[in-house]
């Protein structure tokens, strides 16, 4: 059964399972999705679901006229694509549209999202390094040491240093749907997921939910 959607993070909140225990959840606005293209092996070389969400301003004369085309009723915001079987596929039609009735209390579903930027950071923040010595006349408490040999006389590819934190593709897989409201088009998951409030998510239900 197809389960992906695109979704707006609300925030997070709690609610109380059966036994009175409070569980983290994050509120997602999850759809209403349009099927926006429909990629095949034949035509392009691979098998994928392109999902359009969101309300735009406005958009290029091109995108509007192709939404236009494929008679889709609004001018949608992102566009972003997932890769699925043919059988899926053929059980689909662009124009077609997903909401969060897709989706079940109990499905394990894999979410994807850009993680908050915390700009310029030093080694302690973005790897976990120790801090040095605070006593004794030592002036090196937050400095990361060495990042070299005297041989290959050169700093290593990948060699963890200070710099820019935050901002990257970020998934968190196997987190569980604990509420589904579709009448105001909400999923709530356990626990957190990356990004900040209105960051965009894309949510893919796994397969061991099948």
């Amino acid at each position: 059964m197809l389960k992906v959607i695109l979704g707006k993070k609300l925030g997070m909140s709690q609610i109380f399972d059966q036994e009175g225990k409070p569980l983290p959840v994050t509120m997602i606005e999850a759809g209403p999705c349009y099927v926006s293209a429909i990629r095949t092996k034949e035509k392009d070389g691979y098998s994928a679901l392109q999902l359009g969400f969101g309300q735009a301003k406005r958009l290029t004369k091109p995108e509007e006229g192709r939404l236009k085309k494929v008679k889709i009723p609004t001018r949608l915001k992102y566009l972003r694509e997932f890769r699925v079987d043919e059988k899926v596929l053929a059980k689909m039609k662009v124009g077609d549209q997903i909401d969060v009735s897709y989706f079940q209390v109990g499905d394990r579903v894999s979410i994807t999202g850009v993680s908050k930027g915390k700009g310029f950071a030093g080694t302690i923040k973005r790897h976990g390094f120790a801090r040095g010595p605070e006593t004794h006349g030592s002036d090196h408490q937050r400095r990361p040491g060495s990042i070299g040999s005297m041989f290959p006389q050169r700093v290593v590819k990948g060699r963890k240093m200070a710099g820019h934190m935050g901002q990257e593709r970020v998934t968190i897989k196997g987190l569980k749907v604990v509420s589904v409201l579709p009448e105001r088009n909400i999923i709530m998951v356990k626990g957190a997921v990356p990004g900040s409030r209105k960051a965009l998510l894309m949510i893919r239900g796994e397969r061991k939910n099948d």
